[in-house]
């Protein structure tokens, strides 16, 4: 047997676990089959493709109207900008693994000249104690649900309406990061409306939890979105057709809300399965969405090759790639979408006997 590198691996493996499949650009194509080949574009943001769409989705997160851009990044830094604006504060308080802060190159500052002020440890969730401890003039606040990069975890809903309460007292607008809004949802047993609500804006992603090909929408209030209208503009976000993206959101967008209790059971089934592995946890412990994280006491290099040969061996790809954090110590991300149900139960008891046998009786 060949030995592959585990993307490799993963790659061929008949029966892969995680997402909704590979982004090849037969996601497109499928979409773009699914509308009549008349129906027309939409220009620089006009026309009723677009405008449909952001309707549809207003409706859908409760605020009174939404715009639809080809990045997340870009609405997320034009929603802290036009909340600074208007409270004259240049100052945005988050999480520290926010993703304006790790993944970004600190665009929020250099475009929009705004500073961000971390909130908390980065081990953990935001508290009220948090918040409380913020320095004055803040102009607005970010909170991320689940918080990602701490595995998905996600503040129990009485928390949330706190955290929400104590800014709104105080005047401060709240921004939610719902990149994976939709995956919160069957934990707290609330739509996206009743979510949202809290918060003076929000943005959702397109391409993560409900797998199209790229885009967002931020909403909020009419007069919020006006201005979001015409900071896109300036940030070169309305290209002269964003059909493609909209298209596929709205198709996958259909196809897949609906499913994400299904996917949070199937990642509680399958953070079960490593939980029983020596030497591996998860975070959280029992999932609160559809996603998680992976944490091995051994090193990444061996991780990633059991994990490769276990995937040639029994045709299920677990993981596809496995983080170095120390010598002994390693993590992955789990996401679970459509793929997998599609994996039968026999072959997935397969390799995880496999993987117990090469990793940890070694």
């Amino acid at each position: 047997m060949a030995h592959l590198s585990l993307p490799e691996a993963y790659n061929r493996a008949p029966y892969p676990v995680v997402g909704h499949g590979p982004r090849t650009v037969s996601v497109l194509k499928e979409a773009l089959a699914s509308v009549d080949d008349t129906l027309a574009a939409d220009l620089y943001g006009q026309g009723r493709l677009i405008a449909d769409f952001q309707r549809k989705m207003a409706d859908y997160l409760g605020k009174p109207a939404a715009v639809f851009f080809p990045s997340g990044t870009m609405a997320q830094q034009i929603a802290l900008r036009i909340w600074c604006d208007k409270s004259g504060q240049r100052r945005v308080a988050y999480h520290p693994l926010c993703h304006l802060e790790i993944h970004e190159q600190h665009g929020m500052h250099e475009l929009h000249h705004l500073e961000p002020v971390l909130l908390g440890d980065a081990e953990r969730l935001i508290g009220l104690n948090d918040l409380e401890a913020m320095p004055e003039g803040i102009g607005a606040v970010l909170l991320e649900l689940p918080q990602r990069e701490i595995g998905g975890e996600l503040p129990q809903w009485d928390r949330l309406v706190e955290l929400t309460d104590w800014c709104r007292s105080r005047n401060i607008p709240v921004h939610l990061d719902g990149a994976r809004l939709y995956e919160c949802l069957p934990y707290y047993a609330k739509s996206a409306a009743e979510v949202a609500a809290l918060f003076d804006s929000v943005y959702v992603s397109f391409y993560k939890g409900v797998g199209g090909v790229a885009g967002a929408i931020l909403a909020g209030p009419d007069d919020f979105t006006s201005e979001a209208v015409v900071w896109k503009r300036r940030h070169g976000g309305d290209l002269i057709s964003l059909y493609p993206y909209i298209v596929a959101a709205d198709y996958y967008f259909d196809r897949r809300v609906s499913r994400m209790a299904e996917y949070w059971q199937g990642a509680q089934e399958l953070a079960g399965r490593f939980n029983h592995l020596d030497g591996v946890r998860t975070r959280p412990e029992r999932p609160v969405t559809n996603m998680f994280h992976v944490h091995f006491h051994y090193a990444a290099e061996e991780v990633g090759r059991v994990m490769a040969e276990v995937a040639q061996e029994t045709g299920v790809g677990l993981l596809s790639r496995v983080v170095p954090l120390g010598e002994a110590r390693s993590y992955a991300e789990v996401s679970v979408g459509d793929l997998y149900a599609a994996v039968p139960k026999e072959r997935l008891d397969w390799a995880f006997r496999e993987v117990e046998a090469r990793l940890t009786h070694r």
